[in-house]
């Protein structure tokens, strides 16, 4: 029986093509990407995708909500807790995002795309940086606002500083310097006046 032709039989389906195409990202393109190929790789009939996934499209878009999720995760595990104060706060998620950016570019990438194009994921990526300014507001380090639009700001320098170090502009050992200038600007400018 050849792969095409065998029945499907998998566990959580679902989640396994979603785990494949995410590694397939780290040596390839969105464009590359292919459910019969993932298909094949798992050992599936070429039609058992669609069985979760009706169409390319929604594939993409769960693919980026999955994205958006590890991100989340990356910088929650990433935060050292209120107790560790706010500047090391921002750098290690500054830090725990420039490395999910360089170890998944192509991911990042079609996150990105996937919410410009109207994705459903709510609030990508602010949930660890949004707690962070909530708590610094509460010790009195961050002056009063909102601080879903101050997360936005925050999680705004962050990503320009993954953009350039992703892209190549900046070399590696030059990120962390920089990452460290960008958090003391924010710090600069969330102080209570």
């Amino acid at each position: 029986m050849t792969t095409a032709e065998q029945p499907y039989h998998h566990g959580d389906l679902r989640a396994a093509l979603l785990e494949r195409a995410a590694q397939r990202l780290r040596t390839g393109t969105v464009a590359d990407l292919s459910l019969r190929a993932l298909a094949r790789d798992l050992g599936v009939s070429h039609a058992a995708p669609n069985r979760h996934f009706p169409d390319r499209q929604a594939f993409l878009a769960a693919l980026a909500g999955a994205g958006w999720e590890r991100l989340d995760a990356a910088l929650s595990a990433a935060d050292p807790g209120p107790g560790a104060g706010l500047r090391p706060r921002l750098l290690a998620l500054g830090r725990a995002y420039v490395r999910f950016a360089t170890d998944e570019p192509a991911l990042l990438e079609l996150m990105f795309a996937g919410k410009a194009a109207g994705g459903s994921h709510e609030g990508p990526g602010l949930s660890g940086p949004q707690a962070v300014v909530t708590d610094a507001q509460a010790r009195g380090e961050v002056r009063p606002g909102d601080p879903g639009t101050l997360a936005t700001a925050l999680w705004a320098a962050l990503h320009g500083v993954a953009a350039l170090s992703v892209s190549g502009a900046l070399p590696g050992a030059d990120v962390d310097p920089l990452l460290e200038q960008t958090v003391d600007g924010l710090l600069d400018g969330l102080r209570p006046r």
